[in-house]
């Protein structure tokens, strides 16, 4: 009876493994094969290095914000929650690979009963009649219960969703990560750039103000009409206007780089203005094929939430099969507490069970529909993250094509404008053309330079935008816990 058991164990083993999970093949078609070249588009600079392969520490050139994108890794609460979701999920991952391993527990007992004699009948062997009798039972044991051998699958796959989810956990951590480091430097250019509007806010109220003066004082002679005077106070109050929104905006640029940053960034790392630049490497992707987008870590997540639903499918379909558990024990039971272990008081048992529910109104069933419905959302989910991700590097790419034009259009609008307000004063100045002309110029000019400032930073964060739509920054990560097979391979279930 024994070796019929450990046979039959041992052939169950073997057996088990049958995966009832879908084969699974990575979703094909969501993009193009190329990312949009020609046109508006740049062309890959085939001597730039990969961009995906920069760390983020070569590809920001500024120390000053290096050191903030540092103080954000190490502070950054939102970061801290990815690592905590990483622990939960190495944590669930342990307790279903202990499902598919039996729980062994030992114990021991001993019972003491009293039997008393049965008057008028034969007394009890050993037993004295009319008396009683102490008995004394010890027991000690060690084995298992309930052992399910997964024949089917079931636990196998739970354990792989499991599996998929943690690896998930970890792209989703570093997919955060390199979404903080592109979020801490876009803050900090932007303070860079609301600084430089604040000083040239400042200097032009301080035109204003001179003109303000001098018309006053011509209107006060009889020079000057009160319309003048009106026009360059109308100015000079929008100008003032102008550096309150920017002051306050300036403090809220601050609160925002400290919220990234986790912690209070000292003054000392904070940007004066977009003029002090370059704060970036300038380079373009040597390589424009859409295959590069499967690197990215939100994708990665995206595919390990489709495996890990893949698995569900068959562990759903695994219910419809017979549960086949396992009981064993090993122990040993005397009478007497000196001879518990005695050659003659050991005992054992195994108990095989099969447990096939027969009616469940629909439960199964409604499982595995729910585990194939959820599959299909997370092939969907995957394809839009994906094509999400093309809608970005194609967005970054078309900006990127003609931002250099932008700048140095804008560059000769304001040489233009700035030469116009010299000429347009000395005119006026000389009586030959009127001060409307004069503060239309000075006016322009003030537009100009501020349109200028946005376009610098929209330069400046496009190519912030560029590297993290295209995945940069990876080589500063090691691969996720179990992560084996190259990112461009479809992973086997």
């Amino acid at each position: 009876m024994k070796r019929l058991s450990l046979v039959t164990l041992a052939a169950t083993t073997m057996l088990a493994g049958c995966n009832l999970a879908p084969d699974y093949a990575r979703p094909q078609g969501a993009v193009p094969a190329e990312l949009p070249q020609g046109g508006i588009y740049p062309a890959a600079d085939t001597d730039a290095p990969d961009i995906t392969r920069i760390g983020w520490r070569e590809f920001f050139v500024d120390p000053r914000l290096r050191d903030v994108i540092q103080l954000g890794l190490d502070n950054n609460r939102d970061l801290r929650v990815a690592a905590a979701n990483v622990l939960q999920a190495r944590a669930q991952l342990r307790v279903r690979r202990a499902d598919q391993l039996p729980t062994i527990s030992a114990d021991g007992s001993a019972t003491f009963t009293n039997s008393a004699g049965l008057g008028g009948g034969a007394a009890a062997p050993g037993a004295v009649s009319g008396g009683s009798q102490d008995l004394e039972i010890y027991n000690v044991g060690a084995g298992f219960s309930a052992f399910e051998i997964d024949l089917f699958g079931r636990l196998a796959n739970q354990s792989r969703a499991a599996q998929e989810q943690l690896l998930a956990a970890e792209w989703a951590q570093r997919s955060t990560r390199i979404s903080l480091i592109a979020q801490i430097a876009e803050a900090w250019l932007v303070l860079a750039a609301d600084r430089e509007q604040l000083e040239i806010a400042r200097a032009t109220l301080q035109t204003y103000a001179d003109s303000l003066h001098l018309t006053r004082e011509q209107f006060r002679i009889g020079v000057a009409s009160e319309l003048e005077a009106k026009q360059v106070e109308a100015s000079y109050q929008a100008a003032l206007s102008d550096i309150a929104r920017l002051e306050t905006t300036i403090a809220q640029d601050r609160n925002a780089l400290n919220l990234l940053a986790g912690t209070t960034v000292p003054d000392a790392l904070l940007p004066e203005g977009l003029d002090q630049g370059p704060f970036t490497r300038d380079a373009l992707p040597a390589s424009l094929s859409s295959d590069v987008l499967l690197r990215r870590p939100d994708v990665l997540q995206a595919e390990h939430l489709l495996i890990a639903e893949n698995a569900n499918i068959g562990a759903a379909r695994a219910a419809f099969f017979p549960t086949i558990s396992l009981t064993a024990t090993l122990g040993t039971v005397s009478t007497a507490l000196s001879g518990l272990f005695g050659d003659d008081s050991f005992t054992y048992s195994v108990a095989p069970g099969v447990a096939l529910p027969i009616f469940d109104g629909g439960r199964r069933g409604g499982n595995v529909a729910y585990a194939e419905a959820s599959q299909q959302a997370a092939v969907a989910t995957y394809e839009k993250t994906i094509q999400t991700a093309f809608r970005e590097v194609a967005d970054a790419l078309a900006q990127r094509g003609r931002i250099d034009e932008q700048v140095s259009a804008q560059a000769a609008r304001v040489d233009a404008a700035q030469t116009a307000a010299r000429l347009s004063d000395a005119r006026y100045r000389a009586g030959v053309a009127s001060f409307l002309a004069s503060l239309d110029s000075q006016r322009a000019t003030y537009a100009a330079r501020q349109q200028l400032i946005s376009t610098r930073l929209l330069r400046a964060t496009n190519l912030v935008e560029l590297y993290r739509a295209l995945g940069g920054g990876l080589a500063d990560v090691t691969p996720p816990t179990g992560e084996t097979r190259p990112a461009e391979e479809a992973p086997q279930p």
